[in-house]
């Protein structure tokens, strides 16, 4: 729901009025011929999805199973990236006359004392107790001073 002042009017959100040249609309009919194919003829240019779809709609209208999912026919073909990208690399490089050969990266080097090393936990300290001077002396003067009897009535 809306309050009456936040409806717009429609109006507004009408764009102005164009005026176009007779060659700019040449030119863009000259476009859209040039991007319209007429050979959109084949089996590559099929809608299968919307068959697929309309024969699930007319199954369901006559109370039957619908039809079978095809299943693939192989897996699509599994690509080692690293290994094309590696060729592609030296493909470029043997173009361009360089060193074609793809070298791994080397390892990085661990001194003898660092693998021997083992690292040995901290050991801990105890806390040191720490107690202000005037805590301790308002303890003591409570320890000496005698609680105070009660009275009886």
């Amino acid at each position: 729901m809306h309050w009456a002042d936040e409806i717009r009017d429609p109006s507004e959100l009408k764009p102005d009025d164009v005026k176009l040249t007779k060659d700019e609309i040449a030119e863009a009919e000259h476009l859209i011929d040039r991007l319209t194919r007429d050979d959109l003829e084949g089996e590559e240019f099929t809608d299968r999805y919307t068959q697929a779809v309309e024969a699930l709609l007319e199954a369901k209208r006559e109370h039957r199973e619908p039809p079978a999912v095809e299943e693939p026919k192989a897996p699509g073909k599994v690509v080692d990236l690293m290994a094309a990208l590696q060729e592609s690399v030296a493909k470029a490089k043997a173009s361009r006359g360089e060193d074609a050969t793809v070298h791994e990266m080397p390892k990085k080097k661990t001194t003898a004392a660092k693998k021997t090393a083992k690292k040995t936990p901290a050991k801990r300290t105890a806390a040191k107790k720490t107690t202000s001077s005037k805590t301790t002396a308002a303890k003591k003067t409570a320890k000496k001073a005698p609680a105070p009897k009660k009275r009886s009535a």
